[in-house]
């Protein structure tokens, strides 16, 4: 499945994209800002892509290769961009990366306070497997997972 006419999702090849990438996570997650340099290292693990729309950013995907066969995808969508499909179309970007890795489940990590994220996981066929707070943190954290 080709992205839509118009929005384009790529890997972030340098510092400035990653720094764009850490400005979508920081919107959507903030209560766990993220250094450039913390970007860095996860880029050197994860597989992380951003999605423009006209141009304009209007997200970011993660996706942490399996282990024992579950995949983490992460989809997040800036909130001005949100209610327009760019979710589904982050999602099913970040599925098929994750299916390529050989992922035989998914999971998924969401804020328990942002509403849109659990609601988008329960549209989507995911369950919760898992709710934790983070040390140093009192905001829980979702894992819906899909077999």
């Amino acid at each position: 499945m080709d992205n839509p006419p118009g929005l384009h999702i790529g890997q972030p090849p340098g510092d400035d994209a990653l720094g764009d990438w850490r400005h979508v996570h920081h919107a959507v997650v903030p209560v766990q800002p993220l250094s450039l340099a913390e970007v860095r290292e996860r880029a050197g693990r994860n597989r992380l892509d951003l999605a423009r729309a006209g141009g304009v950013l209007v997200g970011s995907t993660t996706v942490r290769p399996p282990r024992d066969g579950v995949a983490t995808v992460i989809a997040r969508v800036l909130p001005a961009h949100r209610r327009r499909g760019y979710g589904t179309d982050l999602s099913a970007h970040a599925l098929r990366r994750a299916d390529a890795l050989g992922a035989t489940a998914i999971e998924m990590c969401v804020l328990a306070s942002n509403e849109d994220g659990p609601r988008f996981a329960r549209a989507h066929g995911f369950t919760e497997s898992d709710r934790y707070v983070l040390p140093g943190s009192t905001i829980p954290w979702v894992d819906p997972r899909r077999e």
